[in-house]
């Protein structure tokens, strides 16, 4: 038995462990795009883009990871199904219950790791992701200087770099445009130019090398004209301001934290509905992971001689569908409208109470298949309307 069970993994684990990682490059690769032209829009450095993916990544894993556990076993169950591995397995007396044994080792450790995910991992990297939103738009993380186009570094001084080489180490065809506290203005072009650090960390210096500076004041008669070979000039770094504490949103706390909102007296009756809201939401979407066996088996077993891929649509359908219900009740529980141990709670009971219908019908039932109906109207369906190609009419008249 020990051996069906390695076999069971290393069929599981395959198609487990290459879906998850697909659909996370997928969501990984639509988002990057977005990403990086926001960065270019708001002239950050373009480091900060994997830094931000980074981040997402666990919101990604929260729903790939029950997506990956429901088509790994899925598909393994199909494959044993298909070689008619699954009719010799029955015929020496494992039975479904048996062969789900595997399955659930999986079910119960990808369901923790789901549960520190949501719970902890992903809260945090949320606070990280909207952290570093606010430090670009607010030009804290060093925005980059972009060539050929005015940059304002505070209200007082305006800086344009017609070029720029050796990753911006050597800046070229400079002008600048300043004024003091005192209202004297200044303006600068020079020839080349170079960034330099100081022991205080607000200040930089700008070493400016052959140019011509102009120095005016109210009470100048006529403006001062400088030509240098080599000029310093202290810039004063704009101070910005902190990012919020953690918390500002219910998707960055954890579920310890959540669960002390939701019966906190000292909050809000919104407040602790949408604490309750968030927490459920979680807990549910982590419970429903040990239902997904279950539905894998009842969807992945197709009827006898047929090889609809049918059962494989279906379990994503399902799985997607049922998440986007859950967000929805716990946007009605956030509203109050309904309490959220109700709204989402009840959805999952029925879901439970299908699956379980699902599987009873095939492990159960003599000749039971749970989706034979849509099997059916399947079959019918492709024959319907591969009748009503013209290809195959023009075949038939042949």
């Amino acid at each position: 038995m020990k051996s069906i069970d390695r076999y069971m993994a290393r069929l599981i684990a395959v198609p487990l462990f290459t879906t998850l990682l697909i659909s996370a490059m997928l969501l990984v690769l639509d988002r990057m795009r977005r990403l990086f032209d926001f960065v270019a829009t708001e002239g950050g450095p373009i480091s900060v883009v994997w830094r931000m993916l980074a981040n997402l990544l666990p919101e990604y894993l929260g729903l790939g990871i029950p997506i990956g556990l429901m088509l790994g076993i899925l598909l393994a169950f199909r494959k044993l199904a298909n070689s008619s591995e699954l009719d010799v397995l029955r015929g020496i007396g494992m039975s479904y219950t048996r062969l789900l044994r595997v399955p659930y080792m999986f079910a119960f450790g990808l369901a923790a790791i789901n549960l520190a995910v949501v719970g902890y991992v992903q809260p945090i990297a949320r606070y990280y992701y909207e952290g570093l939103r606010f430090e670009l738009r607010t030009g804290a993380l060093g925005a980059s200087i972009k060539v050929g186009e005015f940059t304002h570094l505070g209200d007082k001084m305006t800086l344009r770099i017609e070029e720029s080489r050796d990753k911006g180490r050597e800046l070229s065809r400079i002008f600048v445009n300043a004024r003091t506290p005192k209202g004297d203005w200044i303006g600068v072009t020079a020839e080349r130019g170079q960034f330099m650090a100081t022991d205080d960390p607000n200040v930089i210096i700008f070493r400016l090398t052959n140019g011509t500076l102009i120095h005016n004041r109210p009470d100048f008669k006529t403006p001062r004209v400088l030509t240098f070979t080599s000029h310093d000039l202290p810039i004063d770094l704009p101070k910005f301001e902190s990012f919020r504490q953690r918390g500002g949103r219910n998707l960055e706390y954890t579920l310890v934290e959540l669960a002390r909102n939701g019966h906190d007296a000292g909050v809000t009756e919104k407040q602790r509905d949408s604490s309750r809201a968030e927490f459920h939401f979680r807990v549910v979407e982590v419970a429903t992971m040990f239902l997904l066996p279950m539905l894998a088996l009842a969807l992945g077993v197709p009827p006898k001689r047929s090889s609809s891929s049918l059962g494989v649509f279906l379990s994503i359908v399902m799985i997607v569908t049922y998440h986007k219900v859950n967000e929805y009740a716990a946007s009605i529980g956030d509203l109050g409208r309904i309490d959220p141990l109700i709204a989402l709670w009840i959805p999952f009971l029925i879901f439970a109470g299908l699956v379980f219908w699902m599987y009873y019908t095939i492990a159960y039932v003599p000749g039971g298949q749970p989706i034979a109906a849509l099997e059916r109207v399947f079959a019918k369906a492709g024959k319907t309307i591969g009748r009503m190609m013209p290809g195959r009419k023009r075949e038939k008249r042949a």
